[in-house]
């Protein structure tokens, strides 16, 4: 398994933010469907305030970027990835053009520990 942290930000708006959640909680079967069928074995998205922080794991085989074009060749997925970022997500300040989601580094691993 591959694991990734990845992090960006929810608008600024309680509604927006609100209204986020509630759509995760009923994430369009599509979605799932097609995260699955590209490799990503688990997703966990976690929020404080504003700032929403995302654990990934993915088959030992998975390239990401190119798993994530995969997704979007489905259109209910790029459905729900226009509506994500339009209506609720933020991009940070250092983000490059275009990208949404910021790697994190990975700095400890209790399941590795000495």
């Amino acid at each position: 398994m591959k694991f990734y942290g990845l992090t960006l930000n929810l608008k600024d708006d309680p509604e927006a933010i609100a209204s986020y959640k509630e759509y995760h909680r009923k994430v369009w079967p599509e979605v799932e469907r097609s995260l699955r069928q590209v490799g990503i074995r688990r997703i966990r998205t976690f929020l404080h305030g504003r700032r929403l922080f995302m654990y990934m794991e993915t088959d030992d085989d998975c390239d990401l970027d190119r798993a994530l074009v995969r997704y979007l060749d489905d259109p209910r997925a790029t459905e729900w990835e226009d509506l994500m970022r339009e209506r609720f997500q933020e991009r940070l300040p250092d983000s490059k053009p275009g990208q949404w989601w910021l790697p994190m580094e990975p700095v400890y691993d209790l399941e590795h520990a000495p």
